[in-house]
């Protein structure tokens, strides 16, 4: 371990320093020039074998943070959930590279050998804000692309997971040169001078309200930015879906990270005569999945206190505005006394539009669920709404599926299921609107994180010369306009 790598996990992050770093990365990478395929394949494969060397350090991080955070849901979801696209951007990484032919054009420049193609070239220094509801996924996810693109990259992650956050600044700098990813702790200051610092690109995932800042911050020097948001991503339920099914996929997603996913389902449309049959489904679903909830090492709690307070106060308006409130609570257990936050998976039907369950992304256990009578309604009242970061279809209608998606705008789309769309690699995940900007994963990260370069080289012979582009014009410049014009 070089002393500049052991240096990197106690850097103070005040703006001066981070700008220092900044600076310090940008004239490495310049220095560097070409970045090898060599030299990509080993950052990624660090960065794999950081999170196999640490898997139950960093399981325990997230456990002290949540209070409570299922051990099982952790190495699945943030651990195992980050070597795969590390690996997938490993094995395709020389295809990504190669530079991509183009036609060359227009006539007649395109003739006697001129040649057109596009290299993708690193940006520089990258940016990463990465939140705490998945700290260690967020985090290194989007490293696939970053370090498959020939990066260098300067982190700051959530203050909302401490331990997490420590850790990962320790982590990088046993394995990377500062010069190659940093990492930064701080509070909320830290993150506003973070993000306005001249990078190359800035990736923020997070809050809506928060990624409006970010994004007047990147401004300053036109950084380009990528915003993966959120919002409240609906669930339509056909007529013809199976309604068990339906409930037990949509509890799984809801429940899993106790609903603190960007792509959570946040409410759900029921035909208007199933609907009781969906919460007797939902109460069975979960029933089946957590018997018990308050001691049960698979059910993650919320966050923190003010995060828990503001789930409970969306149902509590919605009890006192007189909806309905079914919570689910398999072993009727306690949930006054606990040494954690958990709160039970709940239920509001039919609530008010105007209610904050209705208006806020809930970012917990809480669901509220709407009835219809014609699929329409479902459309109009999506559209009437920021446009969401997931949309989900549960049906076997292919002719309604295609009403809903072709008539409706989001991020991204699981049919039959929730969230799973994030899980394909070789699928781009991103919003759209008020959810996002830009995309990432797969090949689609690589080219995020990369500047498309153009490059056109003329033909030994002078084309535009015989082809009386050049003046004097003649005759033959007409012909050849004529010819462009056909």
């Amino acid at each position: 371990m070089n002393t500049a790598a052991t240096q990197a996990a106690d850097l103070p992050a005040d703006k001066t320093t981070m700008q220092a770093a900044l600076d310090g990365m940008r004239k490495s990478w310049l220095a560097e020039g070409e970045v090898t395929h060599a030299v990509r394949h080993d950052r990624i494969e660090r960065a794999i074998s950081l999170l196999m060397d640490y898997k139950d350090r960093l399981v325990d991080a997230m456990c002290a943070d949540f209070g409570h955070r299922s051990r099982t849901q952790s190495l699945f979801t943030d651990v195992a959930a980050s070597v795969g696209p590390l690996r997938h951007a490993q094995k395709n990484l020389k295809h990504w590279m190669k530079p991509e032919k183009r036609k060359a054009g227009p006539f007649p420049l395109n003739l006697l050998g001129a040649k057109a193609r596009i290299e993708y070239q690193p940006l520089g220094v990258v940016g990463v804000i990465s939140p705490w509801n998945f700290p260690v996924n967020l985090t290194f996810t989007p490293l696939a692309g970053i370090l498959a693109a020939g990066n260098r990259v300067m982190i700051k992650p959530s203050e909302y997971t401490p331990a997490t956050s420590a850790l990962l600044a320790e982590m990088f700098a046993a394995t990377f040169d500062r010069n190659e990813i940093s990492v930064f702790t701080g509070g909320p200051q830290t993150g506003a001078d973070f993000a306005g610092l001249p990078f190359d690109h800035l990736l923020f995932t997070g809050a809506t309200s928060v990624g409006r800042h970010v994004m007047r911050a990147a401004a300053e020097y036109l950084v380009p930015v990528t915003l993966e948001l959120g919002g409240k991503s609906p669930v339509v339920v056909g007529r013809s879906a199976d309604i068990e099914k339906t409930a037990e996929a949509i509890m799984a997603g809801k429940m899993m990270n106790a609903g603190q996913i960007c792509l959570a389902p946040d409410y759900v449309f029921v035909p208007d005569e199933r609907v009781e049959d969906f919460v007797a489904a939902t109460r069975k679903s979960v029933g089946k999945m957590f018997p018990t909830l308050l001691d049960n090492d698979d059910y993650t709690s919320v966050i923190n206190q003010r995060h828990y307070d503001r789930i409970q106060g969306y149902v509590e308006e919605a009890r006192t505005r007189g909806a309905r409130v079914e919570e689910i609570n398999p072993a009727n257990e306690d949930f006054r006394q606990q040494p954690y936050h958990k709160i039970p998976p709940t239920l509001i039907i039919n609530p008010a539009d105007d209610l904050a369950v209705m208006q806020d992304e809930i970012f917990g256990p809480v669901m509220p669920v709407k009835s219809y009578r014609k699929v329409e309604e479902t459309i109009d009242f999506i559209n009437d709404r920021p446009r969401p970061l997931g949309l989900y279809y549960f049906g076997q209608d292919d002719a309604e599926e295609h009403r809903v998606l072709a008539h409706t705008t989001s991020g991204g789309v699981t049919v039959n299921d929730v969230v799973m769309h994030v899980a394909q690699e070789d699928l781009p995940f991103g919003g759209v609107g008020p959810s996002g900007m830009g995309s990432y994963h797969g090949i689609d990260g690589f080219r995020r994180f990369s500047h498309a370069r153009s490059i056109f080289t003329q033909s030994r012979i002078d084309v535009a010369a015989l082809a009386g582009l050049r003046p004097p014009y003649s005759e033959k410049t007409l012909k050849s306009i004529a010819m462009q014009m056909k």
